[in-house]
């Protein structure tokens, strides 16, 4: 099975990456994407330290959404940005990108026309993107739209939507990742959307160290437990693990393989 999207890089796992990747081998996790912040060098640094220790792990590296105040003005500084430290990484995804209108950590606009770039910078490159989107469906869809003149591909990070938000992503030919939010007991809703995703389109992932599914919650979050989540979905999709798992490795390969 594979972790789609993981923040190995992230300061909380520097004092024990090498016993978190052993329990995510050890739990059968064969790969991972490592998601690396564009504009933050000791985590563009710490990538190295993660491919040395997972030589498995892939890596996405972006601009965040959060982040895109500091680019006002600027969009095209944010995309050549990105595009060094995708060269720096070798990363082979662009993300994660979008918009977050939840926290507003940047003004909107901005938020748009930073993630405009973004999308244009991996249609002209051929890598795929991760898509953060948050109380934000409509601009994110027009964004990807407009700025992927329908040659973008790319994955929904963490979706968390509904069934209209679903058949918008899956028009697109997106993938659709699952976190560990389909666990909790009240996402009932969104156990029932997670059944409508063609097998074909679905992968899973922790986010970690965020979203720690059922029965880790209220803990750092890490790669191993995908497991619960893939254990889940493949409940709701009367499969057994192993299969669905080798269908997320397959899935997995679609998207950062595809010419």
């Amino acid at each position: 099975m594979v972790d789609s999207h993981c923040h190995l890089a992230d300061e909380t796992f520097v004092g024990d990456l090498e016993a978190v990747v052993a329990r995510a081998i050890a739990a059968g996790v064969t790969e991972a994407l490592c998601i690396l912040a564009a504009d933050a060098p000791e985590e563009l640094a710490r990538a190295a330290v993660v491919k040395a220790t997972w030589p498995a792990a892939r890596v996405a590296t972006a601009i965040h959404p959060h982040s895109a105040g500091a680019y006002a003005g600027h969009p095209e500084t944010a995309a050549t940005t990105v595009r060094n430290a995708l060269q720096a990484v070798g990363a082979v995804v662009v993300g994660e990108i979008g918009l977050d209108y939840h926290y507003d950590f940047a003004p909107r606009e901005v938020q748009r026309e930073v993630f405009a770039a973004q999308v244009s910078l991996a249609v002209e490159l051929g890598r795929p993107v991760a898509i953060h989107t948050r109380e934000a469906s409509d601009d994110t869809f027009a964004v990807i739209r407009e700025a992927g003149g329908g040659r973008v591909r790319g994955v929904m990070h963490c979706f968390s939507h509904g069934e209209a938000d679903l058949r918008r992503a899956l028009d697109l030919d997106f993938f659709i990742s699952m976190a560990g939010i389909v666990t909790f007991p009240k996402s009932g809703a969104l156990r029932d959307v997670a059944t409508l995703v063609p097998l074909d389109r679905l992968l899973v992932e922790t986010d970690a160290p965020f979203l720690a599914p059922v029965p880790h919650r209220g803990h750092r979050n890490e790669p191993a437990w995908v497991v619960e989540t893939l254990r889940c979905l493949a409940s709701l999709r009367g499969l057994s693990t192993d299969t669905l798992g080798a269908q997320m490795t397959t899935n997995f390969a679609s998207l950062i393989d595809a010419p």
